[in-house]
């Protein structure tokens, strides 16, 4: 490769990761930013060439991103994307090796948002009963939420025609993929009151197909979604979908099923889950057993 081979392959792989696999325009943005960090560090060690970066090369990388107090999410992510951008470039034949073999991956935390208790949930949603347009929008979206697991984004991308009364969404989630998610009672009545009385009243001339509508008659975005979430409930709309896969879990659901209903490519990503439902399992063992 001559010099600015680095760029070129980055560029090259980013074309091939949106054609071949289908990924988001996010995940690829995250992938740019991440491999053009690693690139920016090889140019600073006067490596130009795919074929010049030795083990030593992602190391120092690594190293980088620990002294610059990045997230060991962060590190896992980029450490991640480096790999794969260096085993392709092996399989393709364009390196003879790839220097990032062996390297041991950054662990991800095992954390996630607290999950909010289902009772405590129920009680504030119940408790969201008003009947002018932004309490009934409100109040189904976030049934909606809690109810399908939905990531902010998906949630904002729906139409009218979504909320049909039919039992299933079909949701169009990351890298373009459908799944069906089954609607609850709760979240579909909710839906259908708001659709009845509540998004007449805030469609405007910008409203379009769009189901959830801010003040103005414009598509709610997802940071309008986040707000309403943020001062409804005093949370985070993603601890709504870890509280759904928690709560689904706990009630004997299996990991593929959730899986499947949360839109995870890995299984592995959904097992992340099973670390919290652990503690309810030894409560439930502790109260149910004669012996425990």
């Amino acid at each position: 490769m001559h010099s600015g081979g680095i760029d070129t392959a980055v560029g090259e792989y980013l074309v091939r990761l949106e054609a071949e696999r289908g990924l988001s325009s996010n995940t690829i943005d995250a992938y740019r930013r991440d491999l053009g960090q690693f690139a920016a560090l090889c140019h600073r060690l006067g490596i130009e060439d795919l074929e010049d970066i030795e083990r030593r090369t992602v190391r120092r990388f690594l190293a980088q991103l620990t002294t610059l107090h990045y997230s060991r999410r962060s590190v896992a992510r980029k450490a991640s994307a480096v790999r794969s951008f260096l085993a392709d470039a092996a399989r393709r034949g364009t390196i003879p090796a790839n220097p990032a073999v062996g390297i041991p991956q950054p662990k991800r935390p095992g954390t996630l948002p607290k999950s909010v208790p289902a009772g405590t949930l129920q009680r504030f949603l119940d408790d969201l009963d008003g009947t002018d347009p932004v309490d009934l929008r409100d109040r189904a979206l976030l049934e909606v939420l809690y109810g399908t697991g939905l990531r902010v984004s998906e949630l904002a991308a729906m139409a009218v025609a979504d909320a049909d009364g039919s039992a299933f969404l079909r949701v169009r989630g990351k890298g373009e993929t459908d799944r069906a998610v089954p609607l609850g009672r709760a979240a579909a009545r909710a839906t259908k009151r708001y659709v009845d009385g509540g998004r007449p009243a805030l469609a405007g001339p910008d409203s379009g197909d769009a189901l959830w509508l801010g003040v103005r008659g414009g598509r709610l975005s997802p940071r309008g979604i986040r707000r309403v979430v943020r001062d409804r409930l005093g949370t985070f709309p993603h601890a709504l979908r870890h509280s759904y896969a928690t709560h689904l879990l706990e009630g004997g659901a299996d990991l593929r099923s959730v899986q499947d209903l949360l839109g995870h490519t890995e299984l592995a990503t959904t097992q992340i889950y099973t670390a919290v439902t652990r503690e309810h399992l030894k409560n439930t063992y502790e109260r149910s057993h004669p012996r425990a």
